[in-house]
């Protein structure tokens, strides 16, 4: 069984191997056997860990001043989680920030709270959709989410994730739209429904403009053309941000793309190796 391992996460990527000892280990077939909360908990634990080690084998951008590499094995992304977690560590600072799930905020209060994950499907879970009941009872978690903050409170979610092991676009959580607009110091307006009740007087700072976000790519339809077949000047479709123009290819085969439906920067840096682009013209 060992050396079948060491044989397999050889010639495998850092999630190809998780997903092995998830399967060979019989961890998730038990838990399925016990069926409990907690059992079910821990499942989703595995199946986070699974998505963040997809996102770090599929990772196709490269930050200004980060080494190159091309390293996307389990011993590689291990490493990377050691190095933050030695950062987590150095207590040299005052500041701190404290990372809990809402159950564990109940009584608590913070000067600064940042509510994330907030999607349709996430929070509410998807798991909570079936019946008024559980909805009702994941909208009160939210507002002990929100009321756990004296000053300052951030609502934030994600255009895509990746939840087992796909890329998946979800809308902004009910909850967010369900705030009355006189509640909210926004940038931008949010879409709403205008029978929908308030939650009381705290403000909200922060921007929930869609229109922001990449265009939602069916990723079935969605066809990566071949690495080596990108060149300067074409258009291409990128999963997470969209349409953008190749601008420039280095000696490392690493493109500079401008994608103007992103977000943050415009300018993203690709390793063709690890990209997955389609070619549109």
């Amino acid at each position: 069984m060992i050396q079948a391992f060491k044989d397999f996460s050889a010639k495998n990527d850092a999630y190809q191997t998780a997903l092995y000892i998830s399967k060979h280990s019989g961890i998730v077939d038990l838990f399925k056997a016990e069926g409990t909360p907690e059992a079910e908990a821990r499942m989703e634990n595995i199946t986070s860990l699974l998505d963040g080690i997809q996102e770090f084998v599929e990772d196709d951008e490269l930050n200004i001043n980060e080494e190159f590499s091309t390293d996307k094995s389990l011993a590689k992304f291990l490493q990377s989680i050691s190095l933050m977690t030695d950062a987590d560590d150095d207590k040299t600072d005052v500041d701190t920030i404290t990372l809990m799930s809402v159950h564990a905020a109940k009584g608590l209060e913070f000067k600064s709270v940042f509510v994330t994950g907030l999607e349709e499907n996430l929070f509410p879970s998807y798991q909570s959709l079936s019946t008024p009941d559980q909805i009702d009872e994941e909208r009160r978690l939210f507002y002990v989410a929100i009321t756990r903050a004296e000053i300052y409170l951030v609502l934030t979610y994600a255009n895509s994730r990746y939840q087992f092991g796909q890329m998946r676009f979800n809308d902004a959580s009910r909850f967010i739209e369900e705030i009355s607009e006189e509640n909210i110091d926004a940038i931008t307006s949010i879409s709403r429904e205008e029978s929908k009740p308030a939650f009381g007087e705290p403000k909200l700072l922060g921007s929930f403009k869609k229109q922001l976000a990449a265009p939602k790519i069916d990723p079935s339809q969605f066809k990566p053309s071949p690495p080596e077949s990108i060149k300067t000047g074409q258009k291409v479709l990128h999963l997470k941000f969209g349409e953008g123009e190749v601008t420039h290819i280095d000696e490392r085969q690493v493109a500079t793309i401008v994608f103007p439906h992103a977000t943050d920067s415009k300018e993203k840096r690709i390793v063709l190796q690890f990209a997955k682009l389609q070619i549109i013209g």
